[in-house]
């Protein structure tokens, strides 16, 4: 009886990792792979930074790989949703709908910029990890953009606009500012991750290559 008293005051158990939710691991894990790169996290140094158990994370992911994967669906399931609207059927005009969908991914890279990062780092070297993530989200959701140039381009609205060259303009270059935070600085002190600074960025990255791709 006294040790049981003893228990129920003293808290868990030693070795008993406290329950912490999901979606904390996923981002605590993502932020990590896009600043450390795959070879580099640790998953001690992650167990210690959430607080848990030297083996907390392999209980639940299984594996270095899994908590991987996991973190990427969780970060890319994101952005699928949220440019999921994007297509707007009350806009008639293709040439705005291109502009929109270059605003709303530059305003979701500003929000999230773990996920440019981490491609900036994937897309160095032709593994299995960057096929999974491009087979899986990046293919298809670049097919609709894909089939919106093809259409402007048959309609002689903008000149011949390969896709890899399109995605590269936004994503690695109107939104890099987004994960070069401090070089970025060095040319403006103004943080490029403030509200007006986002808006004003990507207005003006929409504006410009919609601008250049058009045909007078």
């Amino acid at each position: 009886m006294k040790q049981g008293a003893q228990r129920s005051g003293a808290g868990p158990r030693p070795g008993k990792a406290p329950s912490i939710p999901a979606e904390r691991i996923l981002e605590t894990a993502l932020h990590a792979f896009a600043t450390y790169g795959y070879d580099g996290v640790s998953i001690r140094t992650l167990n210690k930074e959430l607080g848990v158990s030297h083996s907390a994370i392999y209980q639940r992911f299984g594996s270095k790989d899994g908590l991987w994967h996991a973190a990427v669906d969780h970060g890319f399931g994101r952005i699928t949703r949220h440019m999921a609207d994007v297509f707007d059927p009350t806009i008639t005009d293709p040439l705005e709908q291109l502009r929109l969908w270059i605003r709303r991914l530059m305003e979701f890279s500003a929000e999230h910029p773990e996920i440019l990062g981490l491609m900036n780092i994937e897309g160095r070297q032709d593994t299995s990890r960057l096929d999974y993530i491009f087979g899986t989200y990046i293919e298809g959701a670049m097919g609709r953009v894909a089939g919106l140039l093809t259409h402007l381009e048959g309609e002689g609205r903008i000149r011949p606009t390969p896709l890899r060259t399109f995605h590269f303009l936004v994503s690695h270059g109107g939104a890099a500012p987004y994960t070069l935070v401090a070089l970025a600085e060095h040319f403006d002190p103004t943080s490029p991750l403030a509200p007006a600074e986002v808006e004003a960025q990507s207005e003006l990255v929409a504006n410009m290559i919609v601008a250049g791709l058009a045909v007078d």
